[in-house]
Formats: structure tokens, C-alpha cells, sequence
């Protein structure tokens, strides 16, 4: 959870010439140059300096920084590649094995595409997605099983920094799959990325290069918008993420108490704004309730959530969580669990659940390129004592979609959730509410 988030706004770029690298110069597979080198130090340096800065552990898990520097600062001098330069950058900061301090790296002008979305079903991988016109759509589909990615097995322990090193630190022209189908069919596959060629240069002083990137926001905005079906008396909320306004929260609301139960999807949400989390949590209690103690190098304030009084949700509530479920999905499901107000069904969640800053960091004059950081400030300890850091929350009911499930959209976890709330809903139909919504690459 994030009390600032880095977000992909247009602030980040606002400057009269914003510089996005050319896929000639930060090409995983390129050769690494004196100036990429220079580059890769100084965003260790960065990193570095950001942690001891900003850390909420002023001991740093018992981890020498300094020490570790050095011995990645000579990992990147040694590093063929420019991809694998970011790489180390981020296995500095995984030392600290804290789910909310990361690096983002620079962006490159050339987008790619894997064309399929894998996701941790209990401790395997699945493929649960393909992009219609890509090399995946004829090649991997929904329901087969991961058994090795790149040559690396997939299980949760190693699924984060897997998709990190390959999806944003050294993106690939194709990747190599391990996959079994739902019958039991074993094969090897290599798909090609989806590539989109964009510009080296985007000069905000141009109209068309501002509104593309206008358009790229209001994309994005399209795809996590509210979105909600009622029935009778349930009304079945999917919430993409934790980025809503006041006034968003109480419109919602608004809808939810016409209702005598509310199904609330946090499935694939992975949390958003401390603000949000806490007007949730307020609509849905006629007492104040503490959602979590803050552990950081200073004193701070514990995260409550104010109640609105009379015009709380008093139905039956029932939250959806996955793998993917994270932050303060995580928080608002353990939340319900504690307080004992409904029940959470699903996969275990992400269990990455701390408090965290986004720190902009930029190197060049006329060329300017820019990265971040993510940083924790503060650990989050709910009621009972414990943080969610690494565990997640296990849900009261385990349902999981099986690989023929997966393969024909079927959605057995909603509906269950439906059962809970007093219809029948056929899986088929209940997959079939919600469709998946791809970004344009």
C-alpha cells in the first residue's frame, strides 16, 4: 500500500523535453557501453542513498548497505549487458526481501508484449490469458500449467522476481515456456514478444506527442474503472484497484445499501491509495476500526478508518481474493476476517503488504533520463499482532479455479461467492461477467 503512488502520470513528464530511451541504446540484449555503465552505477548509488534516506528500518534487516553496494557496484562493471546492469540494481534492493521497496527502471520507446498473462493458482503457475493477434494466441493458452519459464521453475517463492527480471529489467524478443495442458500434455514453446516502435524523442511542446500520451492515461483509466451488476438483492462490485476518490467511494456506496449483500471482487487488485483503503473500511463499520499499526523510524500515527455512522453497509459481505490480490486488498480482506464482519474466499494473497514512497530520480542535462524508487517507510501490524509481509491472507474458504476451468473461462470462486449470497449462479455465466480488458500496446 502506498500513501503515494507511482503512478504512470503525465507529471512524471512534465518538462519541456522528456527523453524516453531508444530501444537501440537499453536494449536488454545490447552490449554494455561506458555511458550504460556510468548509468547503471549511478542508479545503484541512487538506490542506495534512497534506502538509508527513507528506509523504516534504520538497521536495514541487519544488512551492511554500504558492503552489498560495493560488491553490486562490481557485479555491474562486470555485466555484459545493460538489462543485466538493471538487474543487479534490483537484487541490491531484494536484499532487503521487502515487497514495497523496488526500482523502476528508465522507459524504453519500443513497447513489447509477451501476448499471455500467467498467475499463481495455490503454488503453480498457469497461463490464464492470450492476447488475440500475437504469437501466444497460437501457441500457449488458458489452462496450461508453467512448469518452467526462461529455464526457471515457477512456484510463488520465485514468480515476482521472474516476471520483474523479464517484463521490465530485461525484456525479451521471445521467451522460452515449459507448458502442460489440462489433459496432461507436455510441450515446449517459444513466443515471440508483440513489439510497438515508438518514438526516442517525445517533446511535450508538440501536441501530438502530449495528447498520445493523454490517450495512454485515459486507456489505463478505462481499464481499472468501476465496474458492478446487481441482482436482486446482491450487487457484485469488481474494484481493480484501491485509487478512488471520495466521492467515487461514497457514490459506490450509495449503490451497495440498496442492496442486502455485497460480493466485493478485490481479485487481480493490487491496492492503491491509504485513503481509499480507509473510507472502504469506514462504509462498512458503525464503529471506528483500526485497520493496522504503522512500524517506522519515527513514531506514527495507527492507520484507522472512521466510520460513517448510520449510513454504514450493515449486510452480509463477502470479498473475493487470488494470488494477485495485494497490498490494501490485502489489509481490507484481513480487516473483514479480524473484525469478523464476512467472509473472504479465494487463493492466499499476494502478502505484499507494507507502506511505501515513491522517490523520482533523473541523470543527463539535455538528454534527461528518468527512474524511480519505491521505498517502504512503514511496516503495517494489523490487530492480531502480525504483519501480512510474506504470508498474505489465507482466506476462510479456499476455491480454486481448475486448469479445465481456466481453459474455459469458467469462474468457480464468484460463483460460490453467489451461493454464499443465496443464488445460483453457473460458472460459465459467472465468467463471462467481467470480461478481461487488454491495454492497446
Amino acid at each position: 500500500m502506498i500513501e503515494a503512488p507511482v503512478r504512470r502520470a503525465l507529471s512524471l513528464y512534465l518538462v519541456v523535453v522528456a527523453v524516453v530511451l531508444a530501444a537501440g541504446t537499453l536494449l536488454a540484449q545490447q552490449k554494455m557501453s561506458a555511458s550504460d555503465m556510468d548509468l547503471a552505477r549511478g542508479i545503484l548509488r541512487d538506490a542506495r542513498d534512497a534506502v538509508k534516506k527513507n528506509y523504516y528500518d534504520p538497521k536495514y534487516h541487519g544488512i551492511d548497505l554500504d558492503e552489498r553496494y560495493r560488491q553490486f557496484d562490481e557485479r555491474i562493471k562486470n555485466s555484459p549487458t545493460i538489462g543485466e546492469g538493471f538487474r543487479m540494481v534490483a537484487a541490491y534492493l531484494d536484499g532487503l526481501k521487502d515487497s514495497h521497496t523496488y526500482f523502476r527502471p528508465p522507459d524504453r520507446a519500443n513497447r513489447q508484449d509477451y501476448g499471455f498473462r500467467m498467475q499463481l493458482v495455490g503454488e503453480k503457475a498457469y497461463i490464464v490469458r492470450t492476447r488475440p493477434g500475437t504469437d501466444a494466441e497460437s501457441k500457449a493458452h488458458a489452462g496450461d500449467l508453467v512448469a518452467q519459464y526462461m529455464g526457471y521453475s515457477v512456484n510463488r517463492a520465485d514468480f515476482e522476481p521472474l516476471s520483474m527480471t523479464f517484463d521490465m529489467l530485461m525484456p525479451q524478443p521471445a521467451v522460452r515456456l515449459a507448458l502442460t495442458d489440462p489433459d496432461g500434455n507436455s510441450r515446449q514453446v517459444i513466443v515471440a514478444a508483440k513489439m510497438k516502435q515508438g518514438r526516442k524523442i517525445a517533446d511535450l511542446t508538440d501536441g501530438s506527442d502530449i495528447w498520445e500520451l493523454v490517450r495512454a492515461e485515459e486507456n489505463e483509466d478505462h481499464v481499472v474503472r468501476e465496474r458492478y451488476i446487481e441482482s436482486g438483492n446482491v450487487m457484485i462490485w469488481k474494484l481493480p484497484e484501491f485509487v478512488l476518490d471520495q466521492n467515487d467511494v461514497e457514490h459506490m456506496f450509495s449503490i451497495v445499501r440498496k442492496h442486502q449483500t455485497l460480493i466485493l471482487d478485490l481479485r487481480s487488485d493490487p491496492g492503491g491509495y491509504t485513503d481509499t483503503l480507509e473510507q472502504m473500511v469506514g462504509n462498512l463499520f458503525d464503529y471506528d476500526v483500526k485497520i493496522s499499526d504503522r512500524i517506522g523510524r519515527k513514531e506514527m500515527k495507527p492507520q484507522l478508518a472512521k466510520t460513517v455512522g448510520n449510513r454504514a453497509f450493515t449486510g452480509k459481505v463477502i470479498v473475493l481474493v487470488d494470488s494477485n490480490s495485494a497490498s490494501a486488498a490485502e489489509l481490507f480482506a484481513r480487516v473483514i476476517q479480524l473484525e469478523q464482519r464476512g467472509t473472504v474466499i479465494g487463493d492466499r494473497t499476494s502478502g505484499s503488504v507494507m507502506e511505501a514512497r515513491g522517490y523520482s530520480y533523473q541523470q543527463g542535462f539535455d538528454t534527461i533520463i528518468p527512474y524511480e524508487f519505491s521505498v517502504t517507510d512503514a511496516d503495517l501490524v494489523m490487530k492480531d499482532g502480525k504483519s501480512l509481509e510474506h504470508f498474505g491472507v489465507t482466506p476462510d474458504e479456499i476455491v480454486l479455479p481448475t486448469a479445465h476451468d481456466l481453459a474455459s473461462g469458467r469462474d468457480p470462486v464468484l460463483a460460490r461467492a453467489a451461493e454464499l449470497a443465496g443464488f445460483k449462479l453457473d460458472p460459465a455465466d459467472a465468467g463471462k461477467m467481467f470480461p478481461f480488458e487488454w491495454l492497446p500496446l
